[in-house]
């Protein structure tokens, strides 16, 4: 430990004090983690769970363990530093995070935590304590309470801070999945919203009551395994009804309650896993685009509207994870639209694409709106306005942002006379 000053002490646990230090010969700084127990063989050291973890997790949005040191009987963990924890953001922070941010903070953390799952751990204490952030790049720390997958139950009931902790823990249920980590994370997207927790509860059973005053009665047979189910039977007998998440969460949009309100499910199977929830319609809303300054963009095709977008829903499985788009023109030239009335009945066409998808840039669309002369499409001319959907970098936050409408730039008289919307393939590509 001789090359590493200690600076500052940045927290306290149950286990170990973390610091904050910097490595003498290389002036980088980093975060020290001195356990609070002695160590007295070597072997002590490299077995626990949290070095075991780390070893085997090499990810962008999970901490990195530098070195390990013992010295005097001691153990060191030496890890990356990070300034933040979402905590004391959301604590210092005086304007709410916009969905944009959040969406971009939880895509992160989500994937992380899909990496710790597909390598065979779970977490198990998941909370804005442990999430932490340097630049906009946030990842998950403290793996002090991970375990393997394959290990076998019974699992301690105690694991993760209370207001965090999922139904089946609480209920002290024989064994449990990576569902626990999707119930956190849950919890920590609708805090995200109101910098107050969903569920905070002052003890396990007013925990478990908090619990129903926002999801309302379980199912009984939910639990089956749980050994202490008299403690929800006492809560549930006033058959309290579920609250309506919206008026909990005013800022939320549809899709951020409904993705709450699957990861906070009273059942563990019906929680998404953290790639599903990468798909969620959540993670690929579309962009607003402003209309420009004074009425050059005002349609003048009738006075009903002329364009109109509907977004639908994704399914589950990768083959059903589609958008559905459609993209209709309401002209007020009598003869538009005529010669496609075979195809879409109006000018009114469906389309469905895969945004978002590793390697389906063949199953993605282009839309082009373009001058029509009542009969054909001239698919030489330059595009006016276009539509699309790839991965891009978000500047505001610095995570992956999914999906996105792109638009090119409008010419000031595109919406002065028909226009004829078409489709065809485009080459995979950033377009945001």
């Amino acid at each position: 430990m001789e090359r590493y000053k200690i600076l500052d002490e940045l927290g306290d646990g149950t286990c170990g004090s973390v610091y904050k230090a910097v490595n003498v010969e290389t002036s980088e700084i980093v975060a020290v983690k001195k356990m609070k127990r002695k160590f007295y063989y070597w072997e002590e050291c490299v077995n626990l769970r949290e070095v075991k973890s780390l070893r085997r997790l090499n990810h962008p949005n999970i901490i990195k363990l530098l070195e390990i040191v013992r010295q005097n009987n001691e153990l060191f963990f030496i890890f990356e530093y990070m300034e933040h924890n979402l905590y004391q953001i959301m604590k210092d922070r005086k304007q709410s995070f916009s969905e944009e941010e959040i969406r971009a903070l939880m895509s992160q953390v989500l994937q992380g935590l899909a990496h710790v799952h597909k390598h065979g751990y779970f977490h198990r204490d998941l909370k804005p304590e442990n999430l932490l952030v340097t630049n906009n790049i946030i990842k998950i720390g403290d793996f002090g309470l991970a375990r393997e997958l394959s290990s076998t139950p019974p699992f301690t009931d105690y694991v993760s801070t209370r207001w965090y902790r999922a139904p089946e823990v609480l209920l002290q249920s024989s064994s449990y999945t990576p569902a626990i980590d999707m119930w956190a994370l849950g919890a920590i997207l609708a805090e995200l919203f109101t910098f107050c927790p969903i569920f905070p509860g002052e003890s396990e059973i007013d925990q478990l009551y908090k619990i129903c005053c926002v999801l309302g009665a379980p199912d009984w047979n939910t639990f089956p395994e749980a050994t202490n189910i008299s403690r929800l039977l006492n809560i549930t007998c006033s058959d309290i009804m579920p609250a309506d998440l919206s008026d909990i969460i005013p800022n939320a949009s549809m899709e951020a309650i409904d993705l709450i309100k699957q990861l906070c499910s009273w059942d563990p199977l019906k929680r998404p896993t953290a790639e599903q929830c990468l798909q969620h319609p959540f993670f690929h809303v579309a962009t607003w685009v402003p209309r420009s300054p004074g009425d050059a963009l005002q349609l003048t095709l009738g006075s009903e509207p002329n364009l109109e977008l509907n977004l639908w829903d994704f399914g589950t499985s990768t083959d059903d994870c589609f958008l559905g788009l459609t993209l209709a023109v309401n002209p007020s030239a009598p003869n538009l639209g005529r010669d496609m009335a075979h195809k879409n009945q109006g000018a009114k066409e469906d389309l469905m694409i895969c945004p978002g998808l590793i390697d389906h840039s063949s199953q993605s669309v282009f839309w082009s709106l373009f001058p029509s002369n009542h009969h054909v499409i001239t698919t030489s001319v330059e595009p006016s306005l276009s539509l699309s959907f790839s991965s891009a970098p978000n500047p505001s936050i610095g995570g992956p942002q999914a999906a996105g409408f792109a638009m090119a730039t409008f010419q000031s008289n595109i919406l002065e006379r028909p226009l004829l919307a078409t489709s065809a393939p485009f080459t995979q590509g950033h377009y945001l």
